[in-house]
């Protein structure tokens, strides 16, 4: 994953099913977009790319990336520095209606059991590796970015944090199942409204992560993300508990 208007193509490297190869397509270039793997501006991979990474015709590409197109999320430019670009200002609501109204305890629990297991150690796994120059680079800079990030990109850019260091365990499939996750993950949030104490403190954790990660220490990296994690479920279990009182 890069920074900036670059994207990994890793994300999209896992293949749809043909039986099904326009919806998945349209949910696999979804979810690039919305959780800021292709951020807004940024130039997606060309027909002819995108077929191959997804492994589907050029023409269902074409006819996802229209669809696209039509509800406002992505914008096609002809010419020299044509391609298809991802639209600076995206739908709040549209395609993809996975958001979570009601969400249950159960579906709260398997959330918090999921990201134990991927996200602890995921942190735990990048740590544990001897990370290049560039690589401790870029996750100090999605770092700064989700810090200052308002209001608007916090939940794409700490999205793009955390699969960041998903992606620095150096397995495709790790950040794909990340990916999916943490889709699930940012519907769930989106029903919280953020509110500052909660972005500060989220802030700090994400800086002792990402510290442990730099330093090499696996264990401290995974302590830091276990009480990351807890501390957004514990979220997600006042809200349930709030609105199953009103």
């Amino acid at each position: 994953m890069k920074s900036g208007k670059e994207h990994s193509v890793h994300f999209f490297l896992r293949s749809v099913r043909p039986t099904n190869a326009y919806e998945e397509t349209m949910q696999r270039l979804l979810q690039s977009i919305r959780l800021g793997i292709s951020p807004p501006g940024s130039r997606l991979p060309s027909e002819r790319d995108l077929a191959e990474m997804l492994k589907v015709s050029r023409d269902t590409v074409r006819d996802a990336l229209g669809t696209l197109v039509e509800q406002g999320y992505v914008i096609s430019r002809r010419g020299r520095y044509g391609g298809t670009f991802v639209c600076e200002v995206l739908p709040n609501r549209g395609l993809e209606q996975e958001t979570v109204h009601a969400l249950s305890e159960e579906e709260i629990d398997d959330l918090a059991v999921l990201r134990r297991v991927i996200e602890v150690g995921a942190a735990q796994l990048a740590a544990s590796r001897e990370l290049k120059a560039s690589e401790r680079a870029e996750l100090v800079e999605e770092l700064r970015a989700s810090s200052e990030a308002s209001a608007t990109d916090y939940r794409r850019l700490d999205a793009r944090l955390h699969l960041l260091i998903a992606e620095l365990t150096g397995s495709g499939t790790l950040l794909r199942i990340a990916a999916d996750l943490r889709t699930r993950v940012n519907a769930a949030f989106d029903e919280i409204p953020l509110l500052t104490p909660n972005l500060t403190n989220s802030n700090i954790q994400h800086k002792q992560i990402v510290d442990a990660i730099l330093s090499g220490n696996s264990d401290l990296a995974a302590k830091e993300m276990l009480k990351h994690v807890e501390g957004s479920d514990a979220l997600l279990q006042g809200y349930l508990a709030s609105t199953t009182k009103d």
